[in-house]
């Protein structure tokens, strides 16, 4: 909305403060500026001059004339001027040498065409006007030569721009606006609707609302005999064009700047055009109507029409009909003023791709009480300025509309804002945005046992009113201001005027003892150790398609593919939530390798959707009036989905990079099985490991994942079907293991083991068992077997070969032996690891490797 300073003016005694200062002011009340755009400051020398002689002159491939202009000095000034819609007599606007003129262009006197041309007769565009610059500017007659057009034309002037938000329709006009600097100066607002309309009872052009929920109030008024030759006054073309609208012509120009100034949308028809009676209505099946922009439309039978016998004249709120428009020839004109459904008015301009500056306004809600007043003061500018005859009578159709009604306890404000108030303060502001207040609660403004507040209930009520105090007060808004239905919504308004600037930056205090919870330092420390384990954190979007599953080469009864969809999907390639974290991150590793990052290591912590057994298929939608009570939040609990946290990653090309010191390594799915240690080591958690077939990994490279008996994962290479599908580099890896579940296991707060001052002693055994047995087996009967003496057990060469036999395989361990309070003999140590090769022979038929 671009709000000239001089119009507000007229509206309001403000006092010598800059447009910077009314902005200020303005944005303090919760208005958001956009600009602030200055016109006329640089203007100089320009003056009324009177043309006493034109010649023009000949040999030149356009008109030239060289004119002798009065412009009240000594003797006249000789002006060279191209246009020709001027003639001797009139009088102009005349830049004398070294005037400047918008923009900082300046003039002087130059030799052209053969002849001296002493200044220069200017054009509007030229005077920052408007965009007409067809001819030259002609003043009235009577037109003081020698004056200063910059102050009669009122040249200098600043436009304010803000940006309105949905629920502040009522400061898209200058009404608005002026009402919102008169509070924030604390200075008389004259209120431009405020007027006094004939009581009249015959009607103008029969009308009626067919439908109630598309109007509720039509207004039409007649002229006749209007001029459609006269032109729209200076002053009014200058407002509209500095409000960001075009002039066109009178009769439109008189709709668009009492829209712009009142907030009232208005159309005009031509009377000789319309055929019985209008009526408002919503569409029918198969109607078209041609708009203004010689569009022809095929009308949703939810879209508002203005009819008549012929049928549909015009969308209403929204675009006008061609066949009904406003000519060069049109002498009688019907003027409408109506209040239409904001959200009816809302859809059809979406619908339709029609968004206007009427259907801006309706659909942020317009004053029901204006259409009388605007339709009033339009016959009455129609017929001063166009010299129509305003014809008797006016059509009035309404629907009765019950008032809004709030009950709400005077320190409401204060318990919102946490600023105290007092009730003479919220009062004294409500009463500033038009409200009527008056004291105590009125039940009938109750409905359905909501308590007052409208936002509290039972305990939480008495608990509120112990501190904002009983007091009751009944706000009943203005009709300007449909946006006001809540309390809270007199509360903001209450705050802003106070000032948010007053509000106090309070932190909150941190209660003792509280902190990050046990899983999100997990999470923490997990995405710190794969970090520092060489990969990288991606973000993926939580929503995969139905193909995700088939790339996967998921099993139809896999549960992996039941999904929650959702009711509006980012993209229709990708409607459900996900259930697993793979397919994310299989795609962003696609990405990266597309883009020439062939060595890539990956992960992402997050959540994954898996439908409850026997769920609800939707949850309910409540109202936010009231908290919900215990069984409608467990309704909705019923319907959610579990949501248990997971980390995955995926590997491909070269883990350890290869350079001047030697060649790398491949990825592999050891590294993957170790990204799993990495995270359990985070948890504190024993982590078993066992061969497994699990989709989407590659049947022999695929390790199940459990901590004791519970299965937290999995991890290993991708199945070769799932590498060609996603299109990603050979022998890609992959591991996702389901943090809730190790958190759950989890053994506690961390306990510091002792630190024992004595030496370790170091027993190495290699042991031959057939080639399919897990080492992890082997590994667990070698602690079980040794003790208590057994510090630690690594696993350091791997060998197949003749030495062993075929079907065989030898593990190399190294064993750390230490006692806490004495030093271990070789005899104990030897005792030790006897024990322990004992029961990996029991176990899994181990031997000792001999040399």
């Amino acid at each position: 909305m671009k709000v000239p300073l001089s119009w507000l003016r007229e509206y309001v005694d403000l006092p010598a403060a800059t447009a910077h200062e009314v902005a200020d002011r303005l944005t303090m009340a919760g208005l958001k500026l956009e600009s602030i755009t200055s016109y006329g400051h640089d203007v100089k020398n320009v003056v009324v001059g009177e043309v006493l002689e034109i010649e023009e002159l000949t040999g030149f491939k356009k008109p030239i004339r060289h004119c002798k202009v009065e412009v009240g000095e000594a003797t006249p000034r000789e002006i060279v001027c191209g246009a020709t819609n001027f003639v001797a007599g009139d009088r102009v606007p005349v830049v004398l040498p070294g005037g400047v003129l918008p923009g900082g262009f300046e003039v002087g006197a130059r030799k052209t065409y053969g002849r001296m041309s002493e200044g220069m007769i200017c054009s509007e565009r030229e005077l920052g006007l408007g965009d007409d610059h067809n001819g030259i500017m002609v003043l009235p007659a009577g037109t003081p030569i020698g004056t200063d057009v910059v102050e009669l034309l009122g040249l200098r002037d600043d436009v304010i721009e803000l940006e309105i938000t949905p629920d502040i329709g009522y400061a898209l006009s200058v009404r608005g606006v002026a009402r919102e600097v008169a509070t924030a100066f604390g200075v008389a607002f004259r209120d431009p609707a405020d007027v006094e309309v004939p009581a009249e009872t015959e009607p103008s052009w029969p009308a009626s609302i067919g439908d109630p929920t598309a109007c509720d109030r039509f207004v039409l008024r007649e002229v006749r005999g209007f001029d459609p030759a006269a032109q729209s006054p200076l002053w009014m073309r200058v407002r509209l064009s500095r409000a960001g609208m075009r002039p066109v012509s009178l009769a439109v120009d008189i709709t668009n700047y009492l829209m712009l100034e009142l907030g009232q949308p208005l159309h005009a028809f031509d009377r000789s055009k319309l055929t019985g009676e209008i009526v408002v209505r919503r569409a029918r099946e198969g109607e078209r109507l041609e708009t203004l922009d010689h569009v022809v439309r095929e009308l949703d039978p939810d879209d508002i029409l203005i009819t008549d016998q012929s049928g549909p004249i015009s969308m209403a709120g929204t675009m006008g009909g061609l066949e009904t428009e406003i000519s060069d020839g049109s002498t009688d004109i019907v003027i409408e003023a109506a209040h239409f459904s904001a959200t009816g008015i809302s859809r059809e301009s979406r619908r339709h791709g029609l968004v206007s500056e009427a259907s801006k306004r309706f659909e942020r809600g317009v004053d029901r009480e204006l259409p009388l007043v605007a339709s009033w003061r339009a016959v009455r500018m129609l017929a001063e300025l166009g010299g129509a005859t305003v014809q008797p009578g006016v059509t009035h159709a309404e629907v009765d509309v019950t008032p809004a009604r709030i009950a709400i306890p005077a320190g409401h404000p204060s318990a919102v804002a946490g600023v105290p108030y007092s009730k003479e303060v919220v009062v004294g502001r409500l009463e500033q945005v038009g409200c009527l207040v008056t004291d105590g609660d009125d039940p009938a403004v109750r409905e359905g046992g909501v308590d007052p507040t409208g936002v509290v209930t039972g305990g939480e009520l008495a608990a509120r009113l112990a501190v904002t105090g009983p007091d009751m007060i009944t706000v009943t808004p203005p009709s300007w201001r449909p946006d006001l239905t809540d309390p809270n919504d007199l509360a903001e308004e209450v705050i802003r005027l106070e000032g948010y600037d007053r509000l106090p930056s309070v932190l909150p205090s941190a209660p003792a003892g509280a902190g990050l919870t046990e899983g999100q330092r997990l999470r923490r420390r997990v995405g710190r150790a794969l970090a520092e384990g060489g990969y990288v954190e991606v973000l993926s979007y939580p929503f995969i398609g139905a193909d995700d599953f088939d790339r996967l080469q998921l099993p139809a009864d896999d549960a992996r593919r039941r999904a929650m969809r959702l009711a509006n999907p980012l993209s229709e390639d990708e409607p459900l939530m996900r259930t697993t974290l793979l397919p994310g991150l299989l795609k962003t590793l696609v990405r990266n390798v597309g883009r020439g990052f062939g060595d890539v290591a990956l992960f992402e912590t997050g959540a994954v959707y898996r439908p409850r057994e026997n769920a609800p298929a939707a949850a309910p939608v409540l109202g936010v009036s009231r908290r919900p009570t215990e069984e409608e939040l467990a309704s909705i609990e019923a319907a959610l989905p579990d949501q248990p946290l997971r980390v995955a990653v995926v590997l491909a090309g070269e883990f350890e990079r290869s350079g001047w010191w030697g060649s790398g390594r491949q990825a592999s799915w050891a590294d993957a099985v170790q990204a799993a240690r990495l995270v359990a080591a985070e948890s504190r958690v024993e982590l078993s490991i066992s061969a497994d077939q699990h989709e989407p990994w590659h049947p022999g490279r695929c390790a199940a994942l459990y901590v004791g008996d519970t299965l937290v994962g999995h991890a290993g290479e991708l199945h070769p079907r799932v590498i060609e599908a996603y299109g990603l580099p050979p022998r890609t890896a992959a591991m996702e293991l389901e943090l809730s579940r190790l958190e759950s296991g989890m053994p506690g707060p961390v306990q510091a083991p002792p630190v024992s001052p004595y030496p370790v002693a170091t027993q190495d055994v290699a042991l031959v068992v057939p080639d399919f047995t897990p080492v992890a087996d082997v590994e667990a009967a070698l602690r079980d077997g040794a003790g208590e003496l057994l510090e630690s057990v690594r696993l350091f060469d791997v060998y197949a070969g003749e030495q062993v036999g075929e079907g065989n395989k030898s593990l190399a361990y190294t064993m750390r032996f230490r006692a806490a309070g004495r030093t271990l003999t070789v005899e104990e140590t030897t005792a030790a690891r006897d024990a322990a090769v004992a029961m990996a022979a029991d176990r899994v038929g181990a031997q000792l490797r001999s040399a």
